[in-house]
This record gives structure tokens, C-alpha cells and sequence, in this order.
């Protein structure tokens, strides 16, 4: 599967009809970002299963301070419209798909019940 330009327009679309969304914030100067690109685009196609997104930070200005990305290339993983995943940096292909393959295996029940209990302490304090 190819990679999906990812805009502040479909952004939220693709992350409530889809599973499993893994973004690439990137900029078209950033060396490592056209490094891990190759990456990114091989992995998009042994996970047909998975969103593989890229956004343009120069042209997606909005989504990059929504997210605070404050370097590039950064990747998140977005599963069940929760982040489960966010790293600065390129990934090489071996790490890129231990990090795809664990998140796979996350169970969603777990991180729910984690989320629900850290709102509520945070309510308590």
C-alpha cells in the first residue's frame, strides 16, 4: 500500500475509520527524513493492513504544533484514535517493524483501563 499524503483536511478521517495509522511528520529539506522515506514506503507495503501516512510540516504547519513536533523526521503511531507511539528520529527497517509488530500486539483493553486511571488520579490532584 502506498503512503497517504496526510493534510489537516483528511487527518482526522483517517484516524477514526482506520485501525492502525502510523505518520511520518517530515519536511522536504530534512536530510533524514528523505533518508527514512525508502523506510517508511517499504514498510507501507509489507503492512497492507496498516494507514501509513506522511506529513508535510512546511505545508501542515497547523499539524505539527498540534502535535508539538518540535523535530524531524517524527514518527506516531496512532491505533484505536489513541497515540501508542511517538519518536523523534529515523527508524532503521529491523527497529521500524519491532515497533509495528509491538504495537500490533498492544492490548487496546490495557492501554483504555491505563488511560481511564491516570484521568481519574488526575482528577483527584
Amino acid at each position: 500500500m502506498a503512503t497517504v499524503a496526510i493534510t489537516a483536511q483528511n487527518f482526522e478521517q483517517l484516524v477514526q475509520s482506520n485501525d492502525m495509522v502510523l505518520v511520518d511528520f517530515w519536511a522536504s529539506w530534512c536530510g533524514p527524513c528523505r533518508s527514512f522515506a525508502p523506510v517508511f514506503e517499504a514498510a507501507s507495503d509489507k503492512y497492507p493492513d496498516i494507514v501509513f501516512g506522511k506529513v508535510d510540516t512546511e505545508a501542515e504547519q497547523q499539524l505539527a504544533m498540534q502535535f508539538q513536533i518540535r523535530s524531524i523526521p517524527t514518527l506516531m503511531i496512532f491505533r484505536e484514535q489513541i497515540i501508542i507511539f511517538a519518536q523523534a528520529g529515523s527508524l532503521p527497517a529491523p527497529m521500524l517493524e519491532e515497533v509495528i509488530n509491538k504495537a500490533k500486539e498492544l492490548d487496546m483493553d490495557l492501554v483504555r483501563q491505563e488511560i481511564q486511571a491516570q484521568q481519574a488520579q488526575a482528577a483527584n490532584n
